[in-house]
């Protein structure tokens, strides 16, 4: 089973560092400091006109909620749009209701939206009061390819057992994307424990 790396990048000289140093695939943000925000459309257009490898892009207008107005929403569609037109990979974002839950209805609106591109929810799950109950409304969603999440805790070693059970409930076709204070350093005694098969983090890859 090939494990997929995936790097999380603001610049394109990170972006192009990680393809060279053996990233499989390149989570593109702006501002990495606040977790990650959209990035600008040239950093796309760079990213995607320079890299080999599959690129999926943060949709995210703000920090630090994800609790969205109709206004965030559309601008949220406009950058789908965008990276559907480029063609990119994939897209990544999640949004919460006032709860703390999964907001479905905006979550499946954009998810049609950004058809065919992949569609990744981010770790929004993990600020959800059950990480199980929302991995069970989103892997219902067909147009939804996978989550990247650190089952509800701050570090994925922390929660291995639920990550290990997060694998066994979904369906193939669905990436559980382990992420969390995974570095290159630690990789590889966390997925001796977990067994995933995709992993995500801003130092997974030595460069």
């Amino acid at each position: 089973m090939q494990i997929i790396k995936e790097v999380c990048v603001d610049s394109l000289d990170d972006a192009i560092n990680a393809e060279k140093n053996g990233a499989n695939r390149i989570e593109l943000c702006g501002r990495l400091d606040l977790d990650g925000l959209t990035p600008s459309k040239d950093l796309i257009k760079s990213a995607f006109s320079i890299l080999k490898i599959p690129i999926r892009v943060m949709i995210r207008p703000k920090h630090p909620s994800f609790v969205y107005s109709e206004d965030e929403i559309s601008t949220m569609i406009d950058d789908i749009k965008f990276c559907k037109n480029l063609g990119l990979d994939g897209v990544v974002f999640g949004c919460l209701d006032e709860e703390y839950n999964f907001e479905m209805k905006q979550i499946n609106r954009l998810s049609e939206v950004a058809k065919p591109l992949n569609v990744i929810i981010h770790k929004a799950i993990d600020s959800t009061s059950s990480v199980f109950e929302s991995l069970s409304l989103i892997s219902k969603n067909s147009n939804i390819n996978g989550v990247l999440t650190s089952g509800g805790e701050r570090f994925a070693i922390n929660a291995v057992e639920t990550l290990k059970k997060m694998l066994v409930l979904v369906p193939n076709r669905f990436e559980i994307i382990i992420a969390g204070g995974i570095t290159f350093q630690n990789f590889d005694k966390l997925n001796d424990i977990v067994n995933g098969k995709f992993y995500h983090g801003k130092k997974i890859i030595n460069y």
